[in-house]
């Protein structure tokens, strides 16, 4: 799947960008709004952007699972293979499935109070009243939404397009560095 990411200056466009999206089958699962203004959204019955599209909540727990993933690799694994407590191996897995539970657990908190590193960078038109509208679409259908939207909604401006899938390795610009 793919996120197409548009910008809108009016409620009602996005209201109108909503009743195209609905007729052609899309669903509010696919479908996506970022705006400030949260009551405007809710009495136009438009599907806002849920804390999950908002904060970088699911990639930092994904990064805490890898690292606690690490963590158990790293320590865990050996003091099963080479140490002398003579635990049962039962204990060492729930060492390792503990240790890879609390680091998503304790990465969450990161990230529910960060802001989602896609939209990050519309913070500034979304604060000045503009609505950031996301729609995912299958990578075939692409094309075709693209110029639905120039045909129907000229006023909606494309911003660019990513994966719907997040990458718990991105640094905050989207882009995964090997060397800072």
């Amino acid at each position: 799947m793919k996120r197409l990411m548009y910008l809108v200056d009016t409620i009602d466009s996005v209201e109108s960008i909503s009743e195209d999206l609905h007729e052609r089958g899309i669903s509010d699962w696919r479908f996506h709004i970022v705006s400030k203004d949260e009551s405007g959204l809710y009495t136009h019955r438009l599907h806002s952007a849920s804390v999950l599209d908002r904060t970088d909540m699911p990639r930092f727990v994904e990064r805490g699972m890898i690292i606690g993933a690490v963590f158990s690799l790293f320590f865990v694994m050996p003091l099963a293979v080479w140490g002398t407590l003579g635990w049962p191996v039962s204990a060492f897995i729930a060492m390792g499935a503990f240790a890879i539970i609390a680091g998503g657990w304790l990465g969450g908190f990161g990230g529910i109070g960060t802001e989602n590193y896609r939209i990050r960078k519309f913070h500034g038109d979304i604060e000045a009243g503009r609505h950031l509208v996301m729609v995912d679409v299958p990578k075939a259908d692409v094309a075709q939404m693209k110029e639905l939207m120039a045909l129907n909604h000229p006023e909606a401006e494309l911003q660019g397009e990513s994966s719907s899938l997040n990458n718990p390795l991105a640094a905050a610009d989207g882009r995964v560095h090997l060397v800072h």
